[in-house]
């Protein structure tokens, strides 16, 4: 063993000697030009070894961090390895940059204290996530948050008699550090904090009375306060119209109330962070269900709502026969009247056509997959989709950072690592359900009694670019469903694991574990969802979406732009010699680079982006996905603009047939108001790769025109005066009116029902 065992921070600290930090460094310069022998690293890194042993023989005698990295700048160069001691020089540059941007940012002495993060991840944390005073000073450091989650977590091993809080401290702290995984942002904000409420949200039921509608805007304004959102079902609600005995009246009906919760949303932020986000859910046969179709139709109405039909499958085969069905109210169960299926959906299509409004949730399939169909139906979902729950259920989730867990070669994922991965990860979620502070009673023992965790993935369109599979292949589809199928397997083996020391969920009794003789700890343990912020924390593409954009054009404060490349597309482009700033800017502008000559062929079939791909290969993708979750799955089925109706009929029919459990479109284009992220031109300006429609293309006789032009209202009150003026908040619609984010600024962009700011991580629901 080497008589080396303490190395010197450049802060002061003496940390131990790990020479796989070595092997590590020099093995990623090497990689990066070419190299393909790990054991030249490994021999360089034991031929540095030998030499400090020579240098420091004393104990006493600690070597520093730089003198290590000159050490490795000798041997490289003196061993012949040019063009590896020129990478990790580069390396060396780059990193002392990097420290030096990060002391600007918290100070000096900090930089070893913001762990791997990167610049942009820094400033999203900054921004959104370390603790401050209540000057706005920052009270902690990302190692800080990190280590304050991961201690705030790992206490509840206490509860359980022969568990090690602080061992599992370390291991979340390892976890979390290395961008393995990340918790859903309201855990990262406010494990360990006075707050402490952990979950991302919460589905609220909505009483037919006015007791019950205002118990439950007071429970969803408790709820955005303390960081969640809330999904609602408005189907008890008895209709428009309808008698109200107590006062000889008549009913308002549900969409007044939805009225009174969106006011209600857009007073409250989140924790301080961000804005309130709800789903709003009407099954198909409502009374009211026309007009709760229509209600987004205007792009004004309900800005804090996201909206979906909860369709049945007495609906679809009514569809199929081209039959009418019955709409029932909710108060008297009897039917009020019947309505052709073939109208009412086509109403749902068109309007989802004209700008991703509603949405369906297949509610048939979701309550025919629920593990817990004794505790009662599942009415709703957390506002983008991925989570179908019971009333006063919440959202327990976690994503893993594929990224990591490919394998040394390159050629595959690390199987091994992965379920690693996902035995620690689910022990985090598991104790988070412990560790919550709930927001109101009802929630606390709910979500105690079927402990459901979600545990998703992100980074799968980083991994497909990095095992060059295209996303709309079959290849694709299979590696989707291979990844998915092996978390959810392994996340059930350690929540049986769980379940031998703590005990199976209280609900289990009933469920279909208990009927099939399974004592396991969480009665779900597998969701997909959007990782936005935490994707953009953990340099990763967003759950199982393709990227947005192969570049895009970020904004920073003096006005200046800044192109940004997918770094896996830049190395390609490096290594086969066609990446130049002037083409990186003119990708930037479309986002595809499916229409630029000077790319290779086999580049642009890997490299595709969401606008690149044909619906249908998203909704097989989300298939794959589903076939494995839990729960459901987040993602947005891309159309181009020129599609039609009729495609995204099909579409929406394809998702029902593969057992989707949701569906929710975006047409490009669609909003007059569109968000954007890439480039200041008209898309009309750039040559289109043809659409492969799933079935024939419709006449443009069929194609309704698109909506006027919506005048944008004052963002800031309007002045003559010089007197200082109060600034207006942004609402959702001025940011969509204006395509800016209204913190820094910069362009935000539409994904996975979400509107993200790539430069600060301001997000918001939408679509």
């Amino acid at each position: 063993m080497s008589p080396i065992q303490k190395i010197k921070k450049r802060d002061g600290r003496i940390v131990d000697f790990d020479q796989e930090k070595i092997t590590e460094a020099v093995w990623k310069a090497a990689s990066s030009v070419g190299g393909e022998n790990k054991q030249v690293a490994e021999q360089i890194s034991n031929q540095i070894s030998a030499v400090l042993e020579v240098f420091f023989k004393d104990e006493s005698d600690i070597p520093t961090v730089e003198q290590i990295q000159d050490l490795v700048e000798k041997i490289l160069i003196e061993g012949g390895h040019a063009k590896t001691a020129k990478a990790y020089i580069i390396y060396r540059h780059k990193q002392a940059d990097a420290r030096e941007q990060k002391e600007l940012m918290f100070g000096k002495g900090a930089a070893d204290k913001t762990l791997s993060f990167s610049n942009n991840a820094l400033q999203v944390l900054k921004r959104r996530y370390l603790l401050k005073d209540n000057k706005g000073n920052l009270k902690e450091t990302p190692e800080d948050l990190v280590r304050r989650v991961a201690k705030s977590i790992a206490e509840t091993d206490n509860k359980y008699e022969g568990e090690n809080s602080q061992e599992t401290e370390e291991k979340f702290y390892e976890m979390i550090k290395n961008l393995e995984f990340m918790p859903n942002s309201p855990t990262l904000m406010n494990a360990g904090t006075g707050i402490g409420q952990l979950s991302a949200c919460f589905v609220i039921p909505v009483e037919d009375s006015m007791e019950g509608i205002f118990t439950s805007l007071k429970n969803a304004a408790l709820i955005h306060k303390s960081g969640g959102g809330t999904g609602f079902s408005f189907a008890r609600l008895r209709p428009s119209e309808d008698m109200v005995s107590s006062t000889t009246g008549v009913s308002s009906g549900p969409i007044s109330f939805m009225k009174v919760f969106d006011a209600a949303t857009e007073v409250i932020k989140q924790g301080g962070k961000r804005r309130g986000a709800n789903m709003g859910i009407l099954r198909v046969d409502h009374p009211d269900i026309l007009d709760f179709i229509n209600m987004k139709s205007d792009m004004k109405t309900l800005q804090n709502f996201n909206i979906s039909v909860a369709v049945t499958n007495a609906f679809i085969q009514a569809l199929e026969k081209d039959e009418e069905y019955d709409l029932k109210n909710p108060r008297t169960k009897e039917t009020m009247k019947r309505l052709p299926a073939r109208m009412v959906f086509d109403l749902i299509i068109a309007n989802a056509w004209k700008n991703g409004d509603p949405g369906v949730i297949f509610i048939d399939e979701i309550n025919q997959k629920s593990p817990v169909k004794h505790l009662g139906e599942i009415e709703a979902t957390n506002p983008c989709g991925e989570q179908p729950l019971l009333p006063y259920e919440s959202c327990n989730l976690g994503s893993i950072n594929l990224n990591k867990a490919i394998s040394i070669s390159g050629q595959d994922l690390d199987w091994n690592k992965l379920e690693q991965i996902v035995f620690s990860a689910v022990h985090f979620l598991d104790n988070v359900i412990d560790a919550n502070n709930y927001p109101i009673p009802e929630i606390a023992e709910t979500s105690r009694k079927t402990r459901k965790i979600g545990l998703g993935v992100m980074g799968f369109a980083d991994i497909l670019y990095r095992l060059g599979i295209p996303y709309n292949s079959e290849e694709g589809i299979k590696m989707g469903e291979r990844i998915m199928r092996f978390v959810d397997e392994k996340s059930k083996e350690k929540s049986i694991t769980l379940a031998q020391t703590r005990g199976t969920f209280p609900a289990w009794e009933g469920s279909f574990y208990h009927k099939n003789g399974i004592k396991i700890r969480n009665a779900c343990t597998t969701t997909v969802a959007p990782t936005g912020t935490i994707g953009m924390l953990a340099e990763a593409s967003g759950g199982l979406e393709p990227h947005f954009a192969i570049s895009y054009i970020k904004n920073v404060m003096d006005g200046t732009e800044l192109v940004y490349t997918n770094k896996f597309f830049e190395k390609v482009a490096k290594d086969q010699g066609f990446f130049s700033k002037e083409l990186m800017h003119e990708i930037a502008k479309v986002g595809s680079i499916q229409n630029f000559v000077e790319i290779p062929e086999a580049v642009k079939k890997v490299f595709v982006v969401a606008q690149d791909i044909a619906p249908e290969w998203h909704i097989k993708m989300q298939a794959a996905f589903q076939k494995h979750v839990d729960s459901s799955v987040s993602k947005t089925i891309n159309f181009p603009h020129e599609a039609s109706i009729k495609d995204v009929e099909k579409a929406y029919l394809l998702a029902h047939k593969l057992k989707c459990k949701g569906v929710t479109i975006y047409r490009d284009g669609s909003r007059d108001n569109q968000v954007l992220n890439i480039g200041k031109v008209n898309k009309a300006e750039v040559p289109k790769e043809t659409f492969t429609p799933i079935i024939e293309e419709s006449t443009p006789a069929t194609t309704p025109e698109r909506l006027e032009e919506i005048a944008p209202p004052p963002i800031f009150e309007s002045a003559k005066s010089t007197e200082p003026r109060e600034h207006k908040p942004m609402s959702k619609h001025d940011i969509l009116q204006s395509k800016k984010c209204p913190e820094c600024k910069s362009d935000v962009q539409i994904g996975e029902g979400c509107m993200l700011c790539l430069s600060c991580g301001f997000s918001a629901c939408t679509v």
